[in-house]
């Protein structure tokens, strides 16, 4: 019975959340650095815009998507499933920009601190997260 109220309080639920969404961030930042042909935060120690901006991007939509996520499901197990689901979803959008794009290669140009490249890169992450978070609800 004490233990069924320590887990139901809002305090450690919000610590519990944190936690979590705090993981599945660094698993999540991990595999934008695999997908990615450059290194994400050798770039951005190096100063470059452009992969700050994208990087940014990708944090505020994987922390957007599991915001929805938590605001919908019950239990941990559903809301990382599904903020894992949104996660795979925002993965699928980065390549069909890559692949969208032809006439060049998104990740070359924001390796090249190409900024207008790097800031569509960061709306794309942002809006999409919206898209996806409303669509995982």
């Amino acid at each position: 019975m004490i233990l069924s109220s320590f887990w139901s309080n809002p305090l450690v639920e919000s610590a519990g959340y944190f936690s979590v969404v705090l993981l599945c961030l660094v698993v999540s930042m991990v595999l934008f650095e695999i997908v990615t042909k450059y290194k994400n935060w050798v770039e951005i120690k190096n100063g470059n815009i452009a992969v700050a901006m994208a990087t940014g991007g990708k944090i505020f939509g994987v922390c957007n998507i599991f915001r929805y996520s938590i605001e919908q499901h019950n239990s941990f197990f559903e809301m990382i499933g599904w903020g894992l689901f949104g996660f795979s979803l925002l993965i699928i959008a980065y390549w069909l920009f890559e692949f969208l794009t032809p006439t060049f290669n998104v990740d070359k140009e924001i390796e090249n601190d190409n900024r207008s490249v790097g800031f569509i890169s960061l709306i794309l992450s942002v809006g999409l997260s919206f898209v996806i978070g409303a669509s995982i609800s």
